[in-house]
C-alpha cells in the first residue's frame, strides 16, 4: 500500500522545508505540527500546518489519533546544544520524554487502525559524546557529554524499545548537516553570513568559540533523503547517516572565506571564550555503510560546494 499521509513535527526547520517538499513530490498529503508563532519562509503553501506543542501529549495524541499518518517523521527539538546547558529541563523535555510520548502515540495508532505505520526519530551524533572510537558507527557505545545529547539518547533507545514492540521505527543518528535555510544561530550559517558582510563591507569580524572541534558536514537534503528512504524500508532499523569525512570549523571559515574572496582572513576571526561550550566533542566522524548497503543511500554534495552554496547564497542577501 502506498503511502498517503504524513506527520512532521518541528517542519518550520531547515530540514522540516526540505522534507515536506520531498513528501509532496512524491504525492503525500503532508501534516505538520509547529509552535504557534513559528513560520518558514521555505514551507510549502500545501502543508496542512497545525499550530501545537509536542510536551502537550494529550493534544497531540489526539491529533495523531484523528490524522493517522502512514509515516511520522519526529523533527521537533531543541535543536541547540549550548541552549541545552541553559535549559536542561526543556531539553529533557522536548528531546526525550515528549518523543517517547510521540512514539506511543504512533503504537496506539497502528494498533487501533491495524495498519503500518512508519517512524523515524530524528537522533544525532552528540550521542557518542566523546567517542572512543572513530569513525562512529550503530555499533559505538552512547556516552553523551551535554544535556541535549543524552536525552536525544534516551529517544534514540527508546525507538528500538518501540521497534522491538512491533512499532515500524527508525532512529537516524545525524551528523551535522547544512544548507541556505540553515538558522544564521547555528555556527555554519553565522560564519557564511557574516563572511558575507565582511566581504561586502558591512562587517569587520567574525566571532566563534572553538575553532578546532572536527565535524561531518552533510547536505541537508541528502539527510531528508534517507529519513524517506528508513521510513519506506521493509522493516526499521537503526542508521547512521554521514559523509564519512571531518572538517574543523577553522577548514569551514576559511573555505567560507576563500569563495567570498576574502584574503587574509585570520585577522577578521576573533575567539570568544564566552562561546566556548562546558564540553564540546573534539571529533565526530560517522560511518553510514549501513545506510548504503541497507538503503541505497550515498551522500551527493562534497564539502567545498555546501559552503559554496551556503555563501553564494547569503552573498545574494547581502546584495
Amino acid at each position: 500500500m502506498g503511502v498517503s499521509r504524513a506527520f512532521v513535527t518541528g517542519a518550520s526547520g531547515q530540514d522540516g522545508s526540505y522534507l515536506a517538499e520531498r513528501l509532496l513530490g512524491d504525492g503525500v498529503e503532508v501534516h505538520a505540527l509547529t509552535l504557534s508563532g513559528e513560520v518558514s519562509e521555505h514551507l510549502p503553501p500545501e502543508v496542512v500546518i497545525h499550530h501545537g506543542d509536542l510536551c502537550d501529549v494529550p493534544a497531540t495524541r489526539a491529533l495523531l489519533t484523528d490524522l493517522a499518518p502512514d509515516e511520522i517523521y519526529n523533527l521537533a527539538a531543541l535543536s541547540s546544544v549550548a541552549a541545552s546547558w541553559e535549559d536542561p529541563d526543556l531539553s529533557a523535555a522536548v528531546n526525550g520524554a515528549a518523543a517517547v510520548a510521540l512514539l506511543e502515540s504512533a503504537w496506539q495508532v497502528a494498533r487501533a487502525r491495524d495498519k503500518q505505520v512508519a517512524f523515524v526519530q530524528c537522533s544525532s551524533a552528540e550521542i557518542f559524546g566523546e567517542p572512543a572510537e572513530s569513525p562512529q558507527s550503530e555499533a559505538t557505545p552512547l556516552r553523551p557529554v551535554n544535556p541535549y545529547g543524552a536525552a536525544k539518547a534516551y529517544a534514540h533507545l527508546m525507538t528500538g524499545v518501540y521497534r522491538s514492540r512491533g512499532l515500524h521505527a527508525s532512529s537516524l543518528v545525524l551528523y551535522n548537516h547544512e544548507s541556505p535555510r540553515r538558522s544564521p544561530r547555528f555556527v555554519t550559517r553565522k560564519i557564511t553570513s557574516t563572511v558575507a558582510a565582511i566581504a561586502t563591507g558591512r562587517a569587520e569580524e567574525l566571532v566563534l568559540g572553538n575553532l578546532d572541534a572536527r565535524r561531518d558536514f552533510g547536505w541537508a537534503p541528502d539527510v531528508v533523503d534517507a529519513m524517506v528512504r528508513a521510513a519506506r524500508h521493509h522493516d526499521g532499523d537503526d542508521y547512521v547517516v554521514a559523509t564519512g569525512t571531518s572538517h574543523s570549523v577553522r577548514e569551514f571559515v576559511a573555505a567560507a572565506f576563500s569563495h567570498a574572496g576574502v584574503t587574509n582572513w585570520e585577522r577578521r576571526v576573533r575567539v570568544d571564550p564566552a562561546l566556548l561550550r562546558p564540553t564540546d566533542p573534539t571529533d565526530l566522524t560517522g560511518d553510514a555503510t549501513k545506510a548504503r548497503t541497507q538503503l541505497g543511500w550515498a551522500p551527493t554534495l562534497a564539502f567545498p560546494e555546501i559552503v559554496k552554496q551556503m555563501v553564494d547564497t547569503d552573498l545574494e542577501l547581502q546584495s
